[in-house]
């Protein structure tokens, strides 16, 4: 596979992700301000602003608005093109990236991701907008569903399906450990959390449906919610599909059948940080995560991402050029090697 093909497949499905990710955590942030009382703008502020800075994207919000509220902060994550975060730059991006490998793709698939691309640009998306965010979330969360599962119903698991899925589960992963950061205001700084008040138990709630994981958490642990069985939930849960658990071990699973290589051993670098995720994740204790504190585990993890990443790309996508006088030398001294090796002597054929 060209590793131009790779590289669109893999980004494209990133930024299906986290398109679907930001409309999530937009949505159920707004529906949580309804259970707040005697909101002002400090209040609002404490709110919406963590939301950016989990992201990682507060030093460009600050240059765009004054203010964190409701509606600069979705505005910025809903149809600011100079965010390359935001909903609609993430479709437009992916777009892009599926048009430039049309041929791996199906006609289904294609379609409509044409078609919510095609939505977000149009006035029909504003009025909805404004009419009912949470209409507008629900169809951007419903669209990438449904590219999911035209994916897995539609195409082919070829080098450049693991592509997806590891660009997928990798984009996943980042978003829920990000979407858990936003709640660490509320943890001590070290040791297990302690039991937390209502508005923070509104918050920690909100944060596991904007994970869509409420329905999940709750058959595990009844309708209490509880800091320290939230955060090992999502972050060691080994059958939740948005865990970061979960996620890596998909990752991993995927680079390695890129390579063709089993368990134990290795071929590159993107696998083997995947492959030491994974472990680390498959035999950390919740309690070791509280010990260095929520905030510094989840700042590490990160880390480990964007590096497993930055492999994935060195990699199989940035080649390094070789001129052609370079080559021509390099098969000369394999083609040495090989007569060293013992192989046998061209048979000339005989003329005429």
């Amino acid at each position: 596979m060209l590793s131009r093909v790779a590289n669109g497949l893999f980004w494209m499905s990133r930024y299906i992700e986290r398109a679907e990710n930001t409309a999530r955590l937009v949505d159920v942030n707004l529906q949580l301000l309804l259970n707040f009382r005697n909101l002002n703008d400090s209040t609002l502020s404490g709110h919406w602003m963590p939301i950016v800075q989990s992201t990682g994207d507060e030093e460009r919000f600050g240059q765009l608005y004054q203010s964190a509220t409701g509606q600069t902060v979705s505005e910025f994550f809903v149809f600011n093109p100079q965010n390359p975060n935001s909903i609609l730059s993430c479709i437009v991006q992916a777009r892009e990236n599926a048009r430039t490998v049309r041929d791996q793709i199906t006609v289904e698939f294609w379609q409509e991701l044409n078609r919510i691309y095609l939505f977000l640009r149009s006035d029909a998306a504003t009025e909805l907008w404004k009419r009912s965010p949470y209409e507008f979330f629900i169809e951007v969360r419903n669209s990438s569903l449904l590219l999911q599962g035209l994916a897995d119903a539609t195409i082919m698991r070829n080098e450049g399906w693991q592509f997806m899925q590891a660009g997928r589960h990798l984009e996943r992963a980042d978003k829920t450990s990000r979407m858990l950061d936003v709640r660490q205001a509320s943890m001590p700084e070290n040791g297990k959390p302690l039991l937390v008040n209502q508005a923070d138990a509104l918050g920690w709630s909100a944060m596991l449906r904007s994970c869509s994981a409420w329905d999940a958490y709750k058959a595990l642990h009844g309708s209490e919610v509880q800091p320290a069985l939230v955060a090992e939930f999502l972050l060691l849960s080994e059958d939740f599909p948005r865990s970061v658990r979960f996620c890596t071990e998909q990752v991993n699973r995927a680079l390695r059948r890129i390579s063709g290589v089993n368990e134990g051993r290795l071929t590159n670098e993107a696998e083997r940080l995947s492959g030491r995720l994974h472990a680390e994740l498959l035999y950390t204790e919740p309690s070791e995560i509280f010990e260095i504190g929520l905030h510094t585990y989840i700042d590490q993890l990160q880390a480990k991402l964007d590096a497993i990443s930055v492999a994935v790309f060195a990699t199989y996508i940035l080649q390094p050029y070789q001129p052609e006088a370079e080559n021509e030398l390099q098969q000369q001294e394999e083609q040495q090697q090989q007569s060293a090796c013992g192989s046998p002597p061209a048979i000339p054929l005989p003329p005429g």
